[in-house]
């Protein structure tokens, strides 16, 4: 496996002691592959992420294991994890226009990533050189990720790009290095509907063009079924449901999952109904109830609910799901 996580919790400290954001979470990633990490905000979703690519603040506490190529991330030195993030693994962060340098050109912001891991018949060069070859190139990152007219366009400011092209650039500076491992931070929030379909479409493509892993965190099931393989939802900081994205869509075990699935507008949808919600809200890491994390909102809820968190449990091959009720509700 390219990736791996065992057991890994996340906990953060807070006045009243450790709160933990992620529970015992355990993945696995195959080199090629997709998997999609779902859930609502709060979920644990990019604390997950940012742990994997060791970018979490110096307060958090990280147990259980992080494997990548066979390395344990979890204890590697920052100066290791320097050198691997950029060129083994990359992330495309949520926000673009943030994740992006307002004052300088997105030419240079791709070319400074090549240069941060320039390998020594690089780094060799004359530092003109260096430069000219590194932007070289950043101007074929964005020609891949289709900006047009790329020779002239590295030269522009992120405000003179729109929001698709904005995220193009956070997906060129992503792939320049051509990682094994590309994490997918919600790369379609806040874009219209014919834009995210294009940067989907252009994701598949440059996995499938450059063998790339991806880990492509979502909280929207009708996004990532365009791009899984395999679909993890969480809820609350634990795997509520795993499967195959086909088992997943055809037969969802955990009422969370059957929910967000509920949630999606089809064109069979009826306009003069309100659309199905899951009512209330995802709880506090640090006042989770003492059953099952989502009793409190479950339409199927039992008292054996509510006395302790279920274990997860195979549904059929490769689908597992973390309910009393799993192989009833499937």
């Amino acid at each position: 496996m390219l990736l791996e996580l065992q057991n890994l919790t996340v906990e953060f400290p807070s006045p009243n002691g450790p709160v933990a954001a992620v529970r015992e979470i355990s993945l696995s990633l195959a080199a090629g592959e997709t998997l999609a990490l779902v859930g609502e905000s709060g979920s644990g979703k990019s604390v997950t992420s940012l742990a994997i690519m060791g970018l979490l603040p110096p307060q958090a506490c990280l147990s259980g294991s992080v494997m990548f190529q066979g390395r344990d991330l979890s204890t590697a030195r920052p100066a290791e994890l320097q050198q691997l993030r950029g060129a083994q693994m990359a992330m495309i962060f949520q926000e673009p226009m943030t994740a992006l340098n307002p004052v300088m050109r997105i030419g240079d912001q791709i070319a400074e990533a090549v240069l941060a891991h320039a390998s020594s018949g690089n780094a060799a060069l004359p530092a003109a050189g260096a430069r000219a070859s590194a932007r070289s190139r950043a101007i074929a990152a964005l020609r891949e990720v289709a900006i047009p007219s790329p020779e002239r366009r590295w030269r522009d400011y992120p405000h003179q790009l729109s929001g698709g092209q904005r995220q193009r650039v956070m997906i060129a500076m992503a792939i320049v290095n051509r990682p094994a491992l590309l994490i997918a931070d919600e790369p379609t929030t806040a874009l219209d509907v014919t834009v995210q379909a294009q940067i989907l479409e252009l994701l598949a493509d440059l996995r499938k063009r450059l063998g790339l892993a991806m880990l492509f965190v979502s909280h929207d099931l009708a996004v990532v079924g365009r791009v899984s393989d395999r679909i993890a939802v969480m809820y609350a900081g634990r795997i509520v449901e795993s499967a195959t994205a086909r088992q997943l869509f055809e037969r969802p075990a955990h009422p969370y999952t059957r929910g967000l699935l509920g949630s999606i507008p089809t064109l069979k949808t009826d306009r003069q109904q309100p659309l199905h919600a899951i009512e209330g809200m995802v709880p506090s890491p640090g006042a989770l109830p003492a059953g099952c994390s989502f009793a409190p909102r479950c339409p199927l809820c039992i008292p054996q609910c509510e006395v302790a968190m279920p274990a997860l449990v195979e549904v059929s091959p490769g689908h597992q799901a973390r309910c009393i009720r799993a192989n009833e509700n499937a």
